[in-house]
């Protein structure tokens, strides 16, 4: 692809979205489409962002560090939804929201150093690339059927079950030493148990020898009997 007359900012955008999923198969073109008006920025441990119902101009595209997103129930206490690693978009599903507005807040999580892209030029893209569209239409719906799942789970499934299965999900990614994203309050939040409970778990499993460790760093031991208590969250497709 051709980077005439693209700033800096758009030509590094570029090199990073040819490796997201949502690009598989497309012509590397319709990134330089998504690309259009991209601004860099790098962000410190704890800069917002942006704010739950904030005007949704933009998504973010992440080039290193971590962001997480979460929300304030009525009563003041923050519940992290998700954490989002290098290469993944953030916010991208709010470009096409009716009210226009971000549904969350956004933070670093770490130092970090993203792009901005235009929600404009999503839209453009989106129009003129019917395949781009698809593409993020299959995302979406991913998206929305994962979440389907998780709230089937959290509701048919008991607290040591969720913690096995969100332990085993993080070894896909970090192995069999893993580091939670989440301090153990927010994580309690996150899988639908009180924080006493996360904690007693974690205490019992030591006391089997399933993991050892230590607020948030784990090393997992017997993965068969963690797989056991997870094979309810498994589904066939």
């Amino acid at each position: 692809m051709t980077k005439v007359n693209m700033l800096p900012e758009e030509a590094a955008t570029v090199s990073l979205l040819l490796q997201h999923r949502l690009m598989a198969g497309l012509d590397a073109a319709i990134a330089g489409l998504m690309a259009q008006g991209a601004q860099a920025r790098e962000a410190m441990p704890g800069d917002i962002l942006f704010r739950e119902g904030d005007e949704a101009r933009s998504y973010l595209l992440l080039e290193s560090g971590e962001v997480e997103v979460f929300r304030y129930s009525h009563h003041g206490d923050e519940r992290v939804f998700h954490v989002f690693e290098p290469g993944q978009l953030v916010a991208e599903a709010a470009m096409f929201m009716p009210h226009g507005r971000y549904p969350m807040w956004a933070r670093a999580r770490t130092a970090c150093r993203l792009f901005r892209l235009q929600r404009s030029s999503l839209h453009q893209a989106c129009q003129s690339q019917p395949a781009l569209a698809m593409s993020m239409l299959a995302g979406l719906s991913s998206a929305l059927y994962g979440q389907v799942n998780k709230v089937d789970w959290i509701t048919s499934s008991s607290a040591a079950e969720r913690l096995a299965n969100y332990l085993l999900q993080l070894k896909e990614r970090q192995g069999t030493t893993v580091q939670l994203p989440l301090n153990q309050r927010q994580l309690a939040a996150h899988l639908g148990m009180r924080a006493e409970t996360l904690s007693r778990l974690f205490t019992e499993w030591q006391a089997r020898g399933y993991v050892t460790g230590r607020r948030c760093d784990w090393k997992l031991h017997d993965l068969s009997q963690l797989q056991r208590l997870a094979s309810l969250a498994q589904r066939p497709f």
